[in-house]
This record gives C-alpha cells, structure tokens and sequence, in this order.
C-alpha cells in the first residue's frame, strides 16, 4: 500500500498542476469567476499537500496545525467555487464564517487534551463534512443536473464518506480489529486520488458545458426580444411541420408587424423602440401555449406557428394578441403611445414549403395594414 508521504507527494503534485493549468486557460479569455477561486482552491491545496510531504515525523504539533489549517482553506475555497457556479450566493457567504468556527474548535483541541490522533479525526471529519455539503449540492433534488455534474456529486459524495469512516476507524474508543484500518486507509487513498482527478478535469469541463449551452443560447435566441431568431424559428418551424404531417395535424401561421414602428423612434428615439419591442414579445409569450414557436425574423417583424391549429383557432388567437397588445403600455411612454399591431394569418399546406407559406402570411398582412392597421386577416389558400 502507499504510504502518506507518497501519496501527499502526489497529491501535492496533481493540485499545483490542476492550478497552473487553469491559470493558463484563464488568460485564454473570459471565464466563469468561480474557475479563478477553483484555481486558487487548488494551489492552496497543492501548497498543504506539499507541507505535509515535507514535515519530519518529530515535526512539533503546531506545525501539522498549520498544514491541516492550510488544507481547509483550499477545501473552503473549492466548495466557495461551486457554490458561485452553482448560484448559491447566500450558502457561500455561510461557508466562510462556518470554515472560521471549525478551525477556531481545532485550535482550542489541543488546549483541551486533544491528541495528535484525536486532531486527525477533527480534521478527517471536516473534510467529510465539506465533501459532503459540496455532493449536496451537486446532486440537490428538483434542480437539473448534467450527467457530468451527477459523477461529480457522486465522487464527492464517495469521498465524504470514505473520510467519514478514516474518522471512525482512526478513532482510539472504536477497537478496530482485523486489517480494517488498512482496507479503510486504502479506500480513503483511492478517493482522495479520484476526487482530484475527477474534480480537477471535470470542474474544467462544467465551466466549458456551461458556456457551451451559452454560446448554443446565443446561436438561437433574438439578445433582445428573447424569442428564438431567423435561423431557429425556420428550423423549429421545419420540424413542426413534419411532425404535423405524420399526425395529419394542421399548423397555421402568422405573420406579425408592429405598426409605424419608424414614426416610434423617430419620435422618441430607438430606446423607445427597443423597449416595445420588449413589450410586445412579453405580451406574446404570455398569450400562446408551450409548443407554439414565435421569433423575431428582423426589425419589428415577427412570426408565429402554432401546431395543431386550424385557420379559424389561429384566427381567434390572433385577435386574442391584438387586443393584448392594445391594451400594454410602454413603461417609459406611458399613455404617450399606443401600441398595436397586424397580423396576417395562413394555415400551412401539406407538403408546402415554409417560404411559400411565409409569402401567403406576408400577403395577407400587407392586406391588413393597407385597410388601416391594427388589424387581423386571413391569407388565401394555395
């Protein structure tokens, strides 16, 4: 079995070397602000590794406080880094004052008679205890996880444990018999090495999962309106429309513009403009079910595909829209300007391409904003 100096020698090295690593991806370009606190995490703990590979055995007592101590800074800093990924503001600002108390009741243990085994089952039971609350985290019913996320819970929740029982075993009351404190000092090596493996790379992969579904979120969804875009409305709308057809559903269309939108921000400057917009997108979004699919083609254009809905269904839910955005106000504007909108309305021939269809819809409100606007009308058949 390998011994503690060895394996904090590996340790220490795996740390430092997760640390460097991080700091040089870090000046690759903007990061996740917990990447930086993990990588300060791990070269904290790299640097107690690397103190406790370094300490004789006749080392005074005071000296393995302050490697124990140093080791619960960066396991403090680690669990501080997910919790800023994770979005727990105010478990992180209890985390800090909870790592204070702890160190605070280690420093008083040998004031009261603790031995150096009684200090080591304080600190095992620490670094379970911070496992721990990080694995809950991870794992926390009723939020979703990635995979990635769940092994990392799991490993963590694995290592808590594994501490937890080096605690027990290592604890003088219990009278452990038989080759157990070996298997269990070997199970808490093995954690240990998986937790800095697995948590290293996989910290590194969550920050890169997270701005993947970023830059996905970027790809497909209007900045301003957050209706999805040009690209992905013609995409959702595609899929839709064949599914549709194997259900022999009908899908119906609209085609939406907000009326003298230019007369707006000139008027009132593109301010103005952008916060109608908003407005009208919120007022949308309210009004129309889950899998309806609405997005922002350009400018103050918009369209519609609701699936499963014939002409006279889309027509009604159009007028619902155009009462709604009647009745909304610019928070800035107040009752300065009235917002309306119009609105032409196709449903979507079998086997008919979505430009086609968008032609129709396009027709039919050029229709409706020649007999005066804020109006609804229904397209032509094919």
């Amino acid at each position: 079995m390998i011994d503690i100096k060895t394996f904090m020698l590996v340790l220490a090295v795996g740390n430092i070397a997760f640390a460097m690593l991080m700091a040089a991806y870090a000046r690759s370009g903007a990061v996740h602000p917990a990447m930086r606190m993990w990588k300060w995490a791990k070269l904290v703990q790299g640097v107690a590794n690397l103190l406790a590979y370094l300490q004789s055995a006749g080392a005074p007592q005071s000296m393995g406080v302050a490697t124990a101590s140093v080791l619960v800074l960066g396991i403090t800093l680690e669990a501080a880094a997910y919790s800023t990924f994770l979005g727990y503001e105010r478990w992180r600002r209890l985390l800090y004052p909870l790592t204070a108390l702890a160190l605070l009741l280690y420093y008083l243990a040998p004031l009261a008679g603790a031995s150096a085994r009684d200090l080591g089952v304080m600190l095992s039971l620490m670094i379970a205890l911070f496992s721990g609350a990080v694995a809950a985290a991870l794992l926390r019913p009723g939020r979703a996880a990635s995979a990635l996320q769940r092994i990392i819970g799991v490993n963590n929740l694995v290592f808590a444990a594994a501490m937890a029982l080096r605690a027990c075993f290592s604890h003088a009351s219990l009278g452990v018999v038989g080759g157990a404190p070996g298997a269990v000092q070997s199970v808490a090596y093995i954690a240990g090495y998986l937790l800095m493996i697995v948590n290293g790379f996989g910290f590194l992969l969550l920050c890169k999962e997270k701005d993947d579904r970023a830059m996905a979120l970027l790809a497909t969804i209007d900045s301003l309106t957050g209706l999805v875009n040009r690209r992905a409305f013609f995409e959702r709308t595609e899929s839709a429309r064949m599914l549709a057809a194997r259900l022999r559903s009908p899908v119906s269309l609209m085609m939406l513009d907000l009326d003298h939108f230019k007369s707006l921000n000139d008027r009132f400057g593109h301010a103005a403009g952008d916060e109608a917009l908003c407005v009208f997108s919120a007022t949308a979004q309210a009004s129309l079910r889950e899998h309806d699919i609405m997005g922002r083609l350009g400018g103050e254009e918009f369209a519609l595909v609701m699936p499963g809905t014939c002409l006279a269904g889309a027509l009604q839910a159009a007028e619902r829209l155009r009462l709604a955005v009647l009745e909304a106000r610019l928070p800035a504007l107040r009752d300065k300007y009235a917002m309306t909108v119009s609105i032409g309305v196709v449903t979507i021939e079998p086997g008919e391409h979505i430009n086609a269809a968008l032609a129709r819809a396009d027709h039919a409100l050029y229709v409706a904003k020649s007999a005066g606007r804020n109006r609804v009308e229904a397209g032509q058949a094919n």
